[in-house]
């Protein structure tokens, strides 16, 4: 695919106190531009130094990297600037290329060309935002994965397979004379085959998502149990504040830290109790706690000396949800509890225990072989392709002409297409390209 775009420049890094700024060129112009500000050596695919001018004048000492299309990550000529960090020397550098011809990026704008380009395909554009948005080590490991290949690889078997059924049926539809009649038990055998990949695909969604977004763990129990000092020793730092007062924690606070690799959403809860004794504000404090139950894949239920009657209301409440049991205080109360962790927030106590089966429980929910993502977009056009297939079934068990099992099987073929981006419309673009950052 070929596309005729303007130029377009933007600083490709944060705006703040740096080593090192990048102000990236894209387009037709981008070589012409360089030649009008770059004083100094300019080589194809070759690190070149010397100085950016304004006419005269020296705005700075820069590294230049010239690619020349289609060796370039937009598949266009591209020219990247590394000079120091100074939002002054960056935002100058910017004007003096938007002065020489080229115009401002849009979000995204630089990935958009990449795809358009034929220099990735949708899914490996998605994973580029999933990139700069990841926050643990294992999403970057499975955004690399979808940028090297590994969802457009299993897309595409899928793909292959439906596609040589569709071209046996066309003919035999269209040269009834020369092809013969697809056999109906072959239809539903490859559209049944591909149905099971699609759900090994589906199946394994949620934990997809929780790769993506993090996993959701909150801290619950009585009030003043230890909930929000095991909070802050989770976190390393203070964060919530911690009383001898019982309904202290009026809301539930979030933050995310990072065990094993994986993103954990913590949330520290209101203490629950019987809201006859819990004025207005607590009140709602209580309500807002039973909600992050459910929100919670993961559930640290704290206790100080043994599980009461209370306690087990609570963990009813909870009891679809993998359930971690943990006696408070340990620096005080040392008594061991059968089933659950011994924990001191003050001493430290049992810490590295309570995050080492944290990291186990997540294995449990997000398999270790869980080597690319899907996000939302991909799972709503796998549904929609499983669906065209469950038609074809339908259609062939009924007995109605085959041409209405071709039509069934390119929807879902096409619904797979829309996954790598061959099917797509403007608002698809729009809505994946405008939550990049600008100079991405």
């Amino acid at each position: 695919m070929e596309n005729n775009f303007d130029t377009i420049v933007a600083i490709a890094t944060p705006m703040a106190k740096s080593a090192i700024g990048i102000i990236r060129i894209s387009g037709s112009k981008a070589f012409d531009i360089a030649k009008s500000i770059f004083k100094g050596k300019i080589e194809n695919h070759k690190i070149c130094f010397g100085h950016i001018v304004d006419r005269d004048k020296r705005l700075d000492e820069v590294i230049l990297l010239p690619f020349e299309a289609p060796r370039s990550y937009t598949g266009e000529d591209v020219i990247e600037i590394q000079s120091h960090g100074s939002f002054t020397i960056l935002n100058n550098i910017l004007e003096l290329a938007i002065s020489k011809g080229a115009r401002p990026a849009q979000r995204g704008e630089f990935t958009k060309r990449a795809f358009l380009n034929g220099r990735l395909d949708l899914s490996q554009a998605e994973a580029v935002l999933d990139l700069i948005n990841s926050k643990s080590s294992k999403s970057v490991d499975s955004a690399l994965n979808n940028l090297e290949g590994y969802l457009k690889a299993k897309i595409n078997i899928i793909k292959k397979n439906l596609t040589d059924l569709y071209s046996k049926l066309i003919a035999s539809v269209d040269f009834p004379e020369d092809v013969a009649e697809v056999d109906n038990n072959y239809i539903v055998t490859i559209c049944n085959d591909n149905i099971q990949e699609i759900n090994k695909i589906l199946s394994a969604s949620k934990s997809h998502d929780f790769l993506r977004d993090g996993i959701n763990a909150c801290l619950i129990g009585r009030p003043n149990v230890g909930k929000s000092s095991l909070f802050n020793a989770l976190l390393n730092y203070n964060r919530s504040i911690v009383t001898e007062i019982e309904g202290t924690t009026r809301d539930t606070i979030k933050e995310n830290i990072n065990i094993g690799g994986f993103l954990v959403n913590f949330c520290d809860t209101a203490g629950i109790r019987d809201k006859k004794n819990a004025d207005k504000v607590e009140k709602i404090g209580i309500d807002n706690s039973i909600e992050a139950i459910k929100q919670s894949e993961i559930i640290l239920f704290l206790f100080e000396k043994n599980i009461s009657e209370i306690d087990e209301n609570l963990l009813n409440l909870a009891k679809d949800k993998k359930i971690i049991l943990i006696k408070t205080k340990s620096d005080i109360n040392p008594k061991n509890i059968e089933n659950a962790l011994n924990i001191s927030s003050v001493t430290g106590n049992g810490i590295e225990e309570l995050k080492s089966k944290i990291l186990d429980v997540i294995r449990e929910i997000i398999p270790e072989d869980t080597d690319y993502t899907t996000n939302k977009r991909h799972q709503t056009c796998l549904i929609k392709s499983k669906e065209a297939l469950l038609n074809v079934i339908n259609t062939v068990n009924s007995n109605r002409l085959a041409d209405l099992c071709a039509s069934d099987l390119k929807e879902a073929i096409l619904s797979l297409d829309e996954i790598t981006g061959e099917v797509l419309t403007d608002n698809i673009l729009e809505n994946i390209f405008d939550n990049f950052c600008i100079g991405k």
